[in-house]
């Protein structure tokens, strides 16, 4: 059988790790680096949910408590490292998630599916809204980044936020483009749907494997394995 992403670790749960490569920190001092890199703008984070990822690196032995402590009155902090298997787990994980794409499903995409349920006239007036918010996003995204450049850091520390921008302007783009098609009559609506091919028959297209890597004789010899 081919052998599955090795991802174990959630996207938060490395970004805490990637800290503790630099040196032992405490949960505060994560989360104020994560604000202040910008790395909350491409990782979700909530509030209690750094804390509840520290405890759990700290429960897998990828990280380990090296100090505790007290500054004046503030509450008792305890300072982390990363372990060795924390090192291995980050890497293998970081491997996997750049070199193999993720099977995702974006919400936006389940609303595109069921969009002719909607009215053309209100469909067009919802992705309207939409694009007034993706314009605020990707203007938001230009300022991060900007700081982020200003602040001296070179552009391998930023490519997060390059990248997030361009996935902001490629929506807005193709947004606008849905609209104008709507408005030129280009788009046949009809609250029905009908395949060319079974619902079974279709394949994730963001999970597809090209058809030069589906070679008869390596999936004779996994079947086999």
């Amino acid at each position: 059988m081919r052998a599955r992403p090795h991802r174990t670790l959630t996207p938060l749960a490395l970004a805490i790790l990637r800290l503790l490569h630099e040196r032992p920190m405490h949960p505060y001092e994560m989360h104020q680096l994560v604000r202040d890199r910008g790395t909350d703008f491409v990782i979700k984070v909530r509030a209690g949910s750094l804390y509840h990822a520290v405890e759990r690196l700290a429960t897998l032995a990828l990280i380990a408590p090296v100090e505790t402590g007290r500054d004046g009155r503030r509450p008792e902090r305890t300072v982390y490292a990363v372990t060795d298997a924390g090192r291995d787990e980050f890497m293998d994980n970081l491997r996997d998630l750049v070199r193999s794409p993720a099977e995702e499903f974006p919400v936006f995409a389940a609303a595109l599916e069921m969009l002719a349920t909607i009215e053309p006239a209100a469909a067009r007036r919802l992705l309207m809204q939409r694009t007034f918010t993706l314009e605020a996003q990707v203007a938001g995204a230009e300022q991060v980044a900007g700081a982020l450049a200003k602040s001296g850091l070179d552009r391998i520390h930023i490519v997060e936020t390059e990248y997030a921008q361009h996935m902001l302007r490629a929506e807005l783009t193709w947004v606008r483009n849905l609209i104008d098609d709507i408005d030129a009559g280009a788009i046949a609506w009809s609250p029905t749907r009908h395949h060319a091919e079974p619902p079974s028959m279709r394949r994730n297209p963001m999970t597809q494997v090209p058809e030069a890597l589906d070679d008869p004789r390596t999936t004779a010899k996994e079947h086999v394995s």
